[in-house]
């Protein structure tokens, strides 16, 4: 007996994909309009720190921008070729974020490297001003993914990236300031190789997470033994195998396992296991649940025919 896809108990949840749209069509805006700010400013004044920021940040108008697509691909309804939907282009949009940042700072650490073996005047003043304005841009900009930073990868991804781009343009005001007054053209490579090291360190937590979600891991904030506990305490339920748990975007998760009842229980009775199975799994973060319903004797021919199950809880 199984069942699967039960939305109801989250019918009258807002969706967090259509939430954020707005916030990240905000976000694409303002910082787009400062990234060709930075752009211009270091090419006009020869700075490696603001172009190397300028290319930080142009990464993640590029995520953002692939982030919002992916959220709206994912809202279309599933076909009968994709019985999920696209829901997993999520995930995918998260992934493929982590590896265009990647690629960003090697070039753009590459440039500070050579920069600082011969560095070149700017002008720390111009430096300064254009990074104060990232300040600002930044730090709205990531107060609009605050409330859903922790409900999905994506979200997550955004906030925590906009939020070390403010931290760094505080950095490049202080090195301006510092350059402004002592001529000291060294720092302007210097800022952009922190900046480099700041995001190699956000964007590994991004490419490890999002590789676990498109391998079909186990979802980082889920432990199998506790969702088995969860089960277990479910009246009637004698014992949960097969138990297999991944993501079905960076908001949803998925289960199937194979859960043994009382042999004495009535169709009715069994069916009503399932209903409350199902619901404390939606307390649990697993938003689609597929359970096979059977006794002890099931479970000895479940395990005959797979017989590379060799464990009782997978």
């Amino acid at each position: 007996m199984s069942s699967e896809h039960d939305h109801h108990h989250h019918a009258h949840q807002v969706d967090p994909q259509q939430a954020n749209s707005r916030s990240f069509v905000i976000g694409i805006g303002l910082n787009l309009l400062f990234v060709i700010t930075e752009i211009i400013a270091g090419l006009w004044y020869g700075s490696i720190s603001l172009l190397t920021d300028a290319g930080h940040n142009a990464s993640d108008v590029a995520s953002l921008l692939l982030s919002l697509f992916a959220f709206r691909l994912a809202r279309r309804k599933p076909t009968n070729t994709f019985t999920y939907g696209f829901k997993k282009t999520t995930i995918l949009a998260a992934l493929t974020n982590a590896i265009i940042l990647l690629i960003a700072i090697g070039g753009l650490g590459v440039e500070s490297i050579s920069r600082l073996k011969h560095p070149q005047p700017v002008q720390g003043g111009v430096i300064a001003w254009v990074a104060a304005v990232g300040i600002v841009i930044n730090s709205l900009s990531a107060f609009l993914f605050y409330r859903n930073r922790n409900k999905d990868l994506n979200i997550k991804s955004a906030y925590m990236h906009l939020l070390a781009d403010a931290v760094v343009s505080v950095g490049v005001v202080i090195g301006g300031v510092i350059i402004s007054y002592t001529n000291w053209f060294w720092i302007d490579p210097v800022i952009g190789l922190a900046i480099m090291i700041v995001i190699l360190v956000s964007t590994w937590s991004l490419l490890r997470d999002s590789f676990r979600m498109m391998v079909d891991a186990v979802p980082s904030d889920i432990s199998v033994s506790e969702i088995i506990k969860v089960m277990l305490r479910v009246k009637n339920v004698t014992d949960v195998n097969h138990v297999h748990i991944w993501s079905l975007s960076t908001t949803e998760n998925a289960l199937t396992a194979h859960v043994i009842v009382n042999e004495s229980l009535s169709f009715d009775e069994k069916l009503r296991v399932l209903q409350a199975l199902k619901h404390e799994l939606q307390h649990h973060s697993i938003h689609h649940s597929t359970l096979e319903l059977g006794t002890t004797k099931s479970t000895d021919q479940c395990e005959v025919q797979l017989p590379t199950e060799n464990h009782k809880h997978d």
